[in-house]
């Protein structure tokens, strides 16, 4: 078809369209299909894990008509009434949809009906909403984003009750209510619609999956490649950091498909957020299967949005909570209801992997349409295997050549190495290249602080991002990396940290007892070069696999450098002495140093600082190279916070005074644990006697670790040639080392 060229020319188009409501007899179609009904029925009363999540959603939606059907004048922000009403009323209807093509009970499609009539009484007069927060404002909730949310659900209760309604009640509904809605969040707000982001995910597949019900090829074709850019002003920067492409770039569906996922899957805004696109990515790639089967939707990219459910999979810790990279809430993890969509899509179209079925046991949800079914019938045949995940590196970007991140875990020890060298995230980015988190069994013991928000809770900033968010979170110092200066990676700005990316120096995980990841960063600080090399070891004389990071800084100038570690728990004890502050001070004025109280301060007394912790009954020590220069600095989170947003979590920093080149070696160890029953532990001392670094230069570094038992093991690595076939040598101590590629790790006696 011939697109408009501008915004007034598809305007125009149209107001000039004819009227001409949907054809009925073939609905549903676009999620639920009539096949899928008819095996769903027969198959009722056999299949436990699909007939259980039926019997919730009847009873949750048998109470919601009971009660009434309320759509109130919009008013608030997330967590406040109207809000939560009709994100409510969304579920629900979607929910009463499919109980009535599998039930065949009228009473859930009249409840359907009465309430998109109330709506469509609603809307022809709705202005934009009250709250003017938002860039792209909605009319039922006060950001286009919660809009489209409303529409990729009620679409499909649209769907699951078409044939039931006349075609004048559906006529009416589509001229006074669905169409309006698709061009508000689409014509009415370009800036909101033709972006590479997660909002605009679900800005086109709100329109797609509407435009699927209707038979609206327009609307379709909308959604897959965007709005006409035409005098559209393509140089406007919005407020929530997402941008426009230029013209005769795509936009759309499909380019949002095609920029933030990189070919392993892994979403450019991280985990927390990919949990969140998965859903308006996988049900509108599920309606466009099932309608416009001749996309093969699931082939593009190279089968990228079923290799991004394994990526959010694995980007999860052993409880099954995501890795709050960058903008992450902690706590959200796979049983979140995008996932469990995520889940069964995956394993219909995806090939069927087994290992799927065991999370969606875990989930203890399928959904009530073709893909849960098949879950639901498999998992009731005994197909169910372990989902195993293990230690893994994904690129970042849409062709893999922007850094990544990479998952090290240790066999069976449940305890995992997150290191980040992405590229900047869109929006929801942090200035935090080359940071980490470790955690073990689930529990943080390293932590990334993750976001500064109280999502859909009202009483804090309307459950939306909160100032701390941008003078902590994002901040470099709020990370375990390295900071220059005392001012953040980019000079924390998105227009200079958006341009540039780390990289992958190596990766291997070929030997479980020593995993290594390494990546530098020449762009954070112009004139530092900046590489860490982080491995997960496992050895005797050790009770737990530890973690060796070694984080190595280039520079002609000299500088200060604070290398902080967010740890969780109680301090136990230090081998140095340190004086606290009363009151305690205020580490900074700016770049997140004015969120740190300083509560301690101490220098070396030896060539290692040694800091022990307890968290969650288990004991974990930070064994640091120390120069003697060095401070060593107790801080916490919290100063300059009267609202009270920030964790007031603790932190370990080392500060390095007027050095140019420099190397800091730490090793992290979990061991022994505490038993309040019995009051006993165990274990409750470092397994390290001594660490070194027995030769650093531009070529080589080479850090040494001996145990109580004496035995003195060495990692040696290359600098400068990362080649797996490259053979080097190098004499410690007297001691001879040679190996084949980037590192190598020997027993020196």
């Amino acid at each position: 078809m011939n697109r408009p060229t501008s915004i007034a020319s598809l305007l125009f188009c149209l107001a000039v369209l004819p009227p001409a409501a949907s054809q009925a007899g073939d609905h549903p179609k676009v999620i639920l299909t009539q096949d899928g009904v008819q095996k769903i029925r027969a198959a009722l009363g056999s299949v436990p894990l699909f007939d259980q999540t039926l019997a919730r959603a009847k009873a949750e939606v048998d109470a919601e008509i009971e009660a009434g059907i309320d759509t109130p004048i919009p008013k608030d922000y997330s967590g406040g009434y109207t809000h939560e009403r009709h994100k409510r009323n969304f579920f629900v209807m979607q929910k009463a949809g499919a109980l009535y093509q599998i039930l065949d009970d009228e009473k859930y499609a009249r409840y359907v009906r009465d309430m998109l009539f109330q709506y469509e009484a609603m809307y022809k007069d709705l202005p934009v909403h009250p709250k003017t927060r938002s860039y792209a404002r909605g009319k039922l909730f006060w950001q286009c984003l919660n809009d489209a949310n409303w529409l990729v659900y009620t679409s499909q209760a649209y769907d699951a009750i078409h044939d039931y309604l006349s075609a004048k009640d559906r006529q009416r509904l589509e001229d006074n209510l669905f169409r309006p809605f698709a061009d508000h969040i689409s014509v009415v707000n370009p800036r909101f619609f033709n972006r590479v982001h997660n909002h605009s995910t679900w800005a086109t597949a709100a329109v797609g999956m509407i435009g699927l019900v209707m038979g609206d090829d327009e609307l379709i074709e909308r959604a897959l490649y965007g709005i006409p850019f035409g005098e559209l002003d393509t140089t406007a920067k919005d407020d929530d950091g997402g941008f426009f492409f230029v013209e005769g770039q795509e936009a759309g569906f499909l380019a949002n498909l095609a920029e933030p996922f990189s070919p392993d899957g892994y979403y450019t805004e991280g985990p927390y957020y990919q949990r969140y696109a998965m859903y308006p990515f996988l049900i509108f790639a599920q309606g466009l299967h099932n309608a416009k089967p001749e996309l093969e939707v699931f082939q593009q990219q190279d089968g990228v949005l079923l290799k991004a459910v394994d990526a959010l999979l694995n980007l999860s810790d052993a409880r099954g909570d995501f890795f709050p990279l960058n903008d992450g809430q902690k706590g959200m993890s796979y049983n979140n209801s995008g996932v469990v969509s995520a889940v069964n899509i995956a394993f219909l179209y995806g090939g069927g992997n087994p290992g799927l079925l065991s999370i969606a046991q875990e989930q203890g949800q399928v959904l009530l349409d073709d893909a849960g079914i098949a879950v639901a019938l498999a998992i009731r045949d005994g197909r169910a295997k372990p989902y195993e995940k293990k230690s893994v590196k994904y690129s970042d970007g849409p062709k893999g050549m922007q850094g990544g991140v990479a998952v090290l875990r240790a066999p069976g020890d449940e305890i995992e190495l997150v290191f980040k060298y992405t590229a900047q995230g869109l929006s929801h980015g942090h200035y935090d290249k080359l940071s980490f988190s470790l955690h073990e069994k689930g529990d943080e013991v390293l932590q990334d602080y993750g976001l500064v928000r109280f999502v859909n809770i009202e009483q804090k900033g309307g459950g939306n991002y909160l100032p701390e968010n941008t003078t902590w979170a994002k901040q470099t110092i709020a990370h375990n990396t390295l900071t220059q200066n005392a001012t953040s990676h980019f000079q924390g700005k998105y227009e200079i940290g958006s341009q540039h990316h780390s990289d992958l120096y190596f990766y291997d995980d070929s030997n479980p007892d020593v995993q290594v990841v390494s990546a530098t960063d020449s762009n954070a600080y112009p004139g530092t070069v900046m590489q860490r090399t982080m491995a997960l070891i496992s050895q005797e004389g050790f009770e737990k696999p530890f973690v060796l990071d070694i984080f190595k800084v280039s520079s002609a100038s000299t500088h200060q450098y604070d290398l902080p570690y967010y740890y969780m728990g109680q301090v136990m004890q230090t081998n140095f002495e340190y004086d606290s502050p009363s009151p305690p001070g205020v580490l900074g004025s700016q770049n997140g140093y004015q969120h740190l109280l300083l509560e301690g301060k101490g220098v070396p007394a030896s060539g290692i600082s040694r800091f022990s912790w307890m968290g969650d009954r288990r004991f974990y020590t930070l064994t640091s190279v120390a120069d003697d220069a060095d401070q060593l600095l107790f801080t916490r989170i919290g100063a300059n916070d009267p609202d009270f947003n920030l964790r007031r979590d603790a932190g370990f920093l080392i500060r390095r005074n007027d050095v140019g080149n420099t190397l800091f070696a730490t090793v992290v160890e979990s061991h022994g644990g505490y038993d309040p029953v019995s009051e006993s532990a165990t274990n409750s001392n470092s397994f390290i006697l001594a660490l070194g670094v027995v030769h650093d230069d531009e070529d080589y570094t080479a850090v040494s670790i001996e145990d109580l038992d004496g035995q003195v093991r060495i990692l040696a690595l290359s600098n400068s040639d990362a080649s797996a076939s490259t053979t080097h040598k190098l004499k410690v101590d007297g001691k001879a080392l040679s190996w084949t590629g980037p590192y190598g790790y020997f027993e020196a006696k």
